[in-house]
């Protein structure tokens, strides 16, 4: 297997990569779908060990990491790599159950984002998404990992792992039933954990977009019910919440608001609709939330690459609802609230231990 080469080189601005997996096929189509990019494919690793000594060597902007390798497999070198030569990792996992499972244990250990892999561990299907996998290491490259590393190892915040869920959680007093409709992209997962995990009791119901795919939200809503006071689940067609429920988005479709009545809401979902980039799209949230809700609304934009949810709270804005974005210095990365903050539609920026108080302190 080879160690340190430089396939053809980068574009000025392109990133420089680090391209790990075990099986030599699957190095090889990843490292070639990225050099014809324009990304400088400037190293490869065939297990964890090996990643860390190329990694040393040539200081790439991201690695891209396979899970599943022999010898020191990729949870354990993401955390090696955070402790010796912190570096912008992007998780390839299987496109699973069992993927989800070990991919957010990757993110707690140090990535910053994960590519699933279509087809399972070796397989062609990643020249399909090819677009996909540029655009996720292009972001994750830009990565600010100081504050990936507060956001997941800041002792104080509620979602930390030694915290329970709600444990230091009071109930808020607020007027009349409240709905929140929170997006976020790369760097969302542990981004909402935390507020939700800090979000206190009151009558209020929230809908979480979270750009993954569809085998991942189920896990996702598990984790957050298990960090937060409130309970979690993933939306289903004809779903519905009052006081107290959350609800992710399943990935694979779109979620709309489509009723709301005496404090409780119901979604509908649509896997028709491919006018979008990311599917699930806040904006489609986000926009069924603004012409159907007629009760105190609340939209907040968390990190993420990309211009979803620009839209959306723009129109949640003009049909007069609370508009909050994470401040640039607490995310990791500053795309989706960037734009969000552009169209004029936010009310107000916050870091990201205060967008839970925000959202129920009725301030902006």
């Amino acid at each position: 297997m080879s160690r340190t080469t430089d396939r053809r080189g980068g574009r000025d601005g392109s990133p420089r990569v680090v391209v790990v997996d075990d099986s030599p096929f699957m190095r090889g189509l990843i490292s070639d779908l990225l050099s014809d990019a324009g990304v400088a494919v400037v190293g490869e690793a065939g297990d964890g060990e090996e990643a860390l000594s190329v990694v040393a060597e040539t200081r790439p902007d991201v690695v891209t990491m396979d899970v599943e390798m022999p010898g020191m497999g990729g949870l354990e070198a993401v955390e090696r790599l955070m402790e010796e030569t912190p570096t912008p990792v992007l998780m390839l996992s299987a496109h699973t159950d069992e993927g989800a499972e070990v991919t957010f244990e990757a993110l707690d250990r140090g990535a910053v984002d994960f590519f699933a892999k279509p087809g399972g561990e070796v397989s062609t299907g990643v020249s399909r998404e090819s677009e996909r996998l540029v655009e996720a290491v292009r972001s994750v490259a830009d990565a600010d990992l100081d504050a990936a590393t507060r956001e997941r190892d800041d002792p104080h915040s509620a979602a930390s792992p030694s915290a329970s869920a709600g444990s230091e959680v009071d109930a808020a007093e607020i007027d009349g039933p409240l709905t929140v409709v929170i997006a976020a992209s790369t760097g969302g997962p542990n981004a909402v954990e935390r507020v939700l995990s800090a979000l206190p009791m009151a009558d209020c119901r929230v809908v979480v977009v979270q750009h993954m795919p569809e085998a991942f939200t189920s896990r996702f809503a598990d984790r957050l019910d298990a960090a937060s006071a409130y309970d979690v689940r993933e939306a289903s067609d004809g779903a519905r919440i009052g006081a107290g429920e959350v609800l992710v988005a399943r990935g694979g479709s779109h979620t709309l608001i489509d009723s709301y009545r005496a404090g409780r809401l119901r979604v509908r979902l649509d896997e028709d609709d491919d006018s979008h980039t990311v599917t699930p799209a806040a904006d489609v949230t986000m926009r069924s939330a603004a012409e159907v809700i007629d009760d105190p609304l609340v939209g907040v934009v968390l990190t993420g690459m990309g211009s979803d949810a620009a839209e959306g709270i723009r129109a949640m804005a003009d049909a007069g609802a609370r508009t909050l974005a994470q401040s640039e210095d607490t995310c990791v990365i500053y795309g989706m609230p960037k734009r969000a903050v552009e169209t004029g539609g936010v009310d107000a920026v916050y870091d990201l231990d205060d967008v839970a108080g925000a959202i129920v302190g009725g301030e902006a």
